[in-house]
């Protein structure tokens, strides 16, 4: 890190303040006041220039990473990038100091400053490919950060354009694939299309490091796999996500060979391989709740949150914070589903604590946070407070999918309620599946059939429930959407029972029960159970029919107990909680305040 200048300085004084400043710096614990000291002291000895800048640039660096004394890191740091553009051929010092120094002023919210002194910085760097394309990357993460996607996609082209000029394929495709990455963001899936199959092209022909290829190859599949997802389109995406699992196997095999590429514009890695490997279970967590696969879900969120404790005790790179808090959000889901909603609220807790650690984190999962006690006021009857989540989640959401997935819960609550037919048809209105439906989710759609069928059975509208619940039934067997395939299923079962078609009734709700326990769904094996005690009575099998009943009794005394558990919690009183940041502590109530009625 403070390596000497060879000919810039040999003079010993310099060489002595140097080592004792590395000594220091470099100490079991560092040592930083020392250090600080022993680099102020060069400045005693009036050195050269290049000296100078240096010096200030090792002090920016040290305060700024190892103390809370930004102001005079801000100082070293501008003095430095000052002084070292009067001094040709001192790209090295010249430009870390201009990427320190934004970042600070960026830390200091002071993006204006950061962003002029970043675009002077790449302006001058042409002729040193290394710095060039790390500080396009740099104005291109902080446009994203500022939501600015279309400067941002801009700067990444100009980046990918800049590689091929200068013969480096590999960081073409790196500034290629985050061009993409956006791209999925801003959802312009006209312009990710050409340019996946682009990326394609080059990470296969690319001949270099192994393990450069390879992790070019798991970024890529993670977009494609992503992007699937994104569209509800679980089946779909298999034979893309079994090869991101094979590349990734491929990865943890190779030696990270420390030979440094001959194009320094080479000089970048994706992500470190430890960060992919864990990316790669997120993903397939994903997958797995999409598709129903809910213990295969909670079996890699297990590897997952485990590898991340291993990480976050030497790195706090925030991506592993995000990666943590997307893991919760989907383990909370399943756990909802599979009625456990006592552990889900205590994870849904942890994601507040982790959220309260960064306003960044915060604003950028606050509405799912919402979206997350919303699901959990449904799963313990309290529908008001289900409505609050979900207005609060709306309120703070600008992403159309989420956007969609609330609206579709929020109207399940109203269809509970069964009062609320303004609002109900207002919000129906705009997620309507035969007609500009907002998003291109599969599963989304999918699941507006399935509220339309549900609204259709209360209603007593029971040929009209029928042809959506078909709907819902033809798409989501499309794409292996196990739980809705189950939820039709099995409301599909019932309207044939109260019209009194048995036999079709029992066709349905046989195949509803042995997929809600394969999943497993205990609102699901709750409903079906009490179908097939009906059903079974109703045609004189009373065997059937008293097994059926002792397996209703059972699911409502687990989800019974698990009720209350999840009410006596202090953390239930989340549930309240619709404005700022999360609360830091939460108080204890006194039991259980919500209706059990609806469970029985």
């Amino acid at each position: 890190m403070m390596a000497a200048a060879g000919a810039e300085a040999p003079d010993s004084w310099y060489l002595a303040l140097l080592g004792f400043a590395e000594h220091f710096r470099t100490s079991s614990p560092p040592k930083i006041r020392l250090c600080v000291h022993c680099l102020q002291a060069v400045f005693q000895f009036k050195p050269p220039q290049r000296v100078e800048a240096r010096t200030h640039l090792q002090l920016g660096s040290v305060l700024y990473h190892h103390t809370k004394n930004s102001e005079l890191a801000r100082t070293h740091l501008e003095k430095a990038w000052f002084i070292s553009q009067q001094i040709a051929q001192f790209e090295d010092v010249k430009f870390e100091a201009a990427s320190l120094l934004s970042e600070l002023y960026c830390q200091q919210n002071l993006v204006d400053s950061a962003k002029p002194l970043l675009r002077k910085a790449i302006q001058i760097s042409q002729q040193t490919p290394y710095w060039h394309c790390r500080l396009l990357f740099q104005l291109a993460q902080l446009h994203t950060l500022e939501k600015d996607l279309v400067s941002a996609c801009d700067l990444l082209g100009v980046g990918a354009e800049y590689a091929r000029v200068v013969g480096s394929e590999y960081t073409r495709a790196l500034f290629l694939l985050s061009k993409g990455m956006l791209l999925l963001m801003e959802r312009k899936l006209q312009e990710v299309h050409p340019l996946l199959t682009l990326c394609g092209q080059i990470v296969e022909t690319w001949q270099g490091n192994p393990i450069q290829k390879e992790s070019l190859r798991v970024f890529f599949l993670v977009l494609q796999v992503t992007h699937y997802l994104d569209a509800g389109q679980v089946k779909s995406v298999k034979p893309c996500l079994k090869q991101l699992q094979q590349c990734i196997q491929t990865i943890s095999t190779l030696h990270d060979d420390e030979i440094l590429p001959s194009n320094s514009a080479d000089l970048f890695h994706w992500l470190p391989k430890e960060h992919m490997c864990v990316l790669v279970y997120l993903v397939t967590v994903m997958h797995s709740m999409q598709a129903g696969y809910l213990e295969k879900a909670q079996k890699y969120t297990d590897k997952a949150l485990m590898q991340l404790e291993k990480l976050k005790m030497l790195d706090c790179s925030p991506i592993l914070s995000s990666f943590q808090v997307i893991l919760l959000e989907h383990i909370i889901m399943c756990r909802l589903v599979t009625g456990h909603k006592a552990t889900a609220l205590q994870e849904i807790s942890q994601v507040c604590q982790l959220c309260q650690q960064s306003p960044r984190l915060f604003s950028n999962h606050a509405a799912q946070l919402h979206t997350l006690l919303g699901l959990y006021c449904i799963s313990v009857n309290c529908m008001d407070n289900a409505e609050a989540q979900f207005t609060t989640a709306l309120r703070l959401t600008t992403h159309q999918e989420l956007w969609t997935f609330i609206v579709t819960n929020l109207a399940s609550v109203y269809i509970r309620e069964g009062n609320r037919h303004q609002e109900l048809y207002s919000l129906l209105e705009r997620i309507n599946p035969d007609h500009n439906f907002p998003v291109s989710s599969h599963c989304l759609r999918a699941a507006a059939f399935y509220i339309r069928g549900l609204l259709s059975f209360f209603q007593g509208r029971y040929n009209e429930a029928k042809r959506f619940l078909r709907e819902t039934l033809k798409m989501s067997n499309a794409e292996d959407l196990n739980r809705l395939t189950a939820c039709s299923l099995v409301l599909l079962g019932h309207i044939f029972y109260v019209l009194g078609n048995h036999r079709e009734s029992n066709n349905m709700v046989v195949p509803a029960m042995q997929l809600a326990s394969k999943i497993p769904d205990m609102s699901v094996q709750l409903w079906s159970s009490a179908l097939l005690k009906d059903l079974n009575k109703a045609c004189g099998n009373s065997m059937d029919a008293h097994e059926a009943a002792q397996m209703h009794q059972n699911f409502s005394q687990q989800l019974l107990q698990d009720h209350i558990a999840a009410c006596s919690l202090p953390e239930h009183n989340l549930i309240s909680w619709t404005d700022g940041p999360p609360p830091v502590q939460i108080q204890a109530q006194n039991g259980p305040t919500t209706s059990l009625a609806s469970l029985l």
